[in-house]
């Protein structure tokens, strides 16, 4: 049995990471863009036990042409719509932040922290491309410095307007006339490169306090974000060695930072397809590459880790990773329905219905203004 007490997620996107899985007769192409596909799909990963479940997301249509999955559904109205028939899973939308204000983010993000009673992240992302960027038409494209520093001070406004009502702002004195009490809300007043932001917002602080960011560090500039605000860190490599080198330098870097490095979790990428052996796994891959090559472009520098197999064979992996290389994996099924469908088979425990920050022993923040002179 695999250790369950190792971090395990789910990414969904679409039908499948791969750009044909759309392709396969049990693929539920037809359901892609309707609320059922992503409720059942979520539905069977919480079920299989699965920690969290990842929906990706962005502001560009996918890239290969017509002969790929293509279309987007917003993943954290997706998250959304999920938090209802799911009662354990961590929901982890991305949001790109170079085209959308923190605001608007922050409400989104502890909007969803409500939904779900306390089980919503947000993976902080970036727009890289000059088709984005023209979709918006309200700033050239950046390089990778800009982009993650504005991310930085994005993630930075977001924090503190989760921040901006004391937990206990709501009093709801009906002798007095008073839903709040204006003493515990609190201005921001955040001033930096991109943002000017007076604050307060305008929902109130949500069941978690501040809910769990996630960062993939890709590239110094992303690293850099992480290292200062993720509670989850996403990483790719082509070996565990590799893995577990990344991971210790992540280590450092954090204690530089004066961050514990065991407060943050570092979760590594595997791409994924499960048959019945490994023959038959590798012939379904092949049959995907034939009707549309993946995509070459590496990420995060190195081409990601891959099992195409058995789910005991995966079992056996996940073993191997939780000895060293990860805190936790980061499943990405190449073809998402038959890879879902076997995830019970790795004999995890059921998930109990917890706030997603205590499930990964992290505390429940004090609102920084807590003690802060009222406005």
């Amino acid at each position: 049995m695999a250790d369950s007490t190792l971090f395990l997620g789910v990414e969904l996107t679409g039908t499948g990471v791969h750009p044909a899985s759309w392709r396969r007769a049990d693929s539920r192409a037809e359901d892609l863009f309707t609320g059922a596909y992503w409720v059942d799909a979520v539905g069977t990963a919480e079920n299989a036990g699965v920690d969290a479940v990842f929906l990706a997301d962005g502001f560009a249509l996918q890239p290969g042409g017509a002969g790929v999955t293509r279309g987007r559904l917003d993943a954290v109205a997706l998250a959304a719509r999920v938090a209802a028939p799911t009662h354990a899973i961590g929901l982890l939308p991305q949001a790109p932040v170079t085209h959308t204000e923190p605001f608007h983010l922050s409400k989104a993000i502890a909007s969803l922290d409500f939904a779900s009673l306390g089980r919503a992240g947000w993976e902080v992302t970036v727009s890289e491309t000059n088709t984005e960027a023209k979709s918006f038409g309200r700033k050239d494209v950046q390089d990778a410095a800009s982009l993650w520093h504005e991310a930085d001070e994005a993630v930075e406004v977001v924090a503190r307007l989760w921040d901006s009502w004391e937990d206990d702002a709501e009093i709801r004195d009906v002798p007095t006339g008073r839903f709040i009490d204006r003493d515990r809300l609190h201005y921001i007043d955040f001033a930096g490169d991109n943002f000017s932001v007076k604050g307060p917002s305008i929902t109130p602080r949500s069941p978690q306090g501040q809910p769990v960011v996630v960062v993939r560090a890709a590239d110094p500039a992303s690293t850099a974000v992480a290292v200062r605000r993720a509670d989850l860190i996403r990483i790719s490599a082509a070996t565990l060695e590799q893995a577990r080198t990344r991971r210790a330098e992540l280590s450092a870097a954090l204690a530089a930072a004066d961050r514990d490095p065991d407060s943050v979790r570092v979760l590594l990428d595997l791409d994924v397809h499960l048959a019945d052996t490994v023959e038959a796994a590798a012939a379904e891959v092949l049959e995907l590459d034939r009707w549309a090559p993946p995509a070459t472009a590496p990420r995060a520098g190195a081409a990601p880790l891959r099992h195409l197999g058995t789910t005991a064979g995966l079992r056996t992996l996940l073993d191997e990773i939780g000895a060293g290389s990860a805190d936790g994996v980061v499943l990405r099924p190449l073809a998402a329905p038959p890879v879902l469908a076997r995830l019970t088979e790795l004999g995890r425990k059921p998930l109990a219905g917890t706030a997603f920050r205590h499930r990964l022993g992290l505390p429940r923040p004090v609102s920084r203004y807590a003690t802060a002179p009222s406005n």
